[in-house]
């Protein structure tokens, strides 16, 4: 697999984990039946879909063309854990022809973000898939990583990091605190399921007016606060200024996001929400 391949094939389980975050209104009525606490974040069962599209407004290189989509289907709550099912193909035409990369996710995190279990299938070309499959446990101060492809090994972090849906979390709630910045650092198993990311999350003003996006043009969102945020991705200890990559979108009070862009450096894509589907929602007090 090229540099392209690589970085768009490794990545996609966080471009999934941070455009899944999707709750809207039935479901979201449903979980405040519950009545969590206040200041928690409430996540609904759903899937999505999002278009993906060569952004033309960044310089992309030898990319000439790129189109693909995003599918996922995310249910659970913070009571019985997160599950997500998560494709990514992109299609990519350059100089030296044309090239299809195609990236599956499967995870389950734990609703109180102390363990998190994944499996990530990459392949470019119609090669033969590359697979990371593995658990991260939170201990002491830090976490453990227990990897069975592809290889076998264990590895430990003295450092604390977040999983996924616990960072994402992070970012919603300092986003209702009125910050413009959030820092930490980030474990999703990307790559060879090795690597750690330390992650800034920039949160601009409130957004005003109707979103972009049809499914997002209900009357459920029409009072529901939305602020634009961008999450860079440094790898930890490469002493890089340059993100790896970073996500932007917009992100509702109730953890929706719209018009995203994935910038992978040398080029970007943006994807648009074209189909929200809400699953049935147990009620979770947590």
């Amino acid at each position: 697999m090229n540099d392209i391949s690589l970085r768009l094939a490794a990545h996609a389980s966080q471009v999934g984990i941070a455009t899944l975050m999707l709750a809207a209104g039935p479901a979201w009525a449903q979980a405040n039946a519950a009545q969590p606490a206040p200041d928690r974040v409430v996540l609904a069962p759903h899937r999505a879909v999002y278009d993906l599209v060569l952004d033309n407004a960044k310089p992309s290189g030898n990319i000439e063309t790129a189109k693909g989509r995003i599918a996922f289907e995310f249910t659970g709550d913070a009571c019985e854990g997160y599950a997500l099912s998560f494709r990514q193909v992109t299609q990519l035409g350059t100089e030296a022809g044309p090239r299809v990369i195609d990236a599956r996710t499967t995870s389950f995190e734990a609703g109180d973000g102390a363990s998190y279990r994944f499996k990530t299938e990459s392949s470019s070309g119609g090669a033969t898939p590359e697979t990371v499959d593995g658990t991260a446990e939170k201990n002491s101060g830090g976490y453990e990583v227990k990897l069975r492809q592809p290889k076998a090994e264990t590895h430990r972090d003295g450092a604390d990091a977040l999983f996924p849906n616990a960072q994402m979390k992070a970012v919603i709630q300092a986003a209702r605190a009125g910050k413009h910045t959030l820092n930490v650092r980030l474990y999703d198993g990307a790559n060879s399921g090795k690597e750690v990311y330390d992650t800034l999350s920039v949160i601009g003003k409130r957004i005003e007016g109707e979103p972009s996006e049809k499914p997002l043009q209900r009357s459920e969102f029409e009072k529901i606060a939305r602020w634009p945020v961008t999450i860079s991705y440094f790898k930890v200890g490469s002493g890089e200024s340059t993100p790896s990559y970073s996500i932007s979108f917009e992100l509702y009070d109730n953890g929706v996001t719209g018009a995203i862009k994935l910038d992978y450096g040398s080029f970007a894509l943006r994807g648009t929400l074209t189909r929200l589907d809400l699953l049935p929602q147990e009620a979770c007090a947590k």
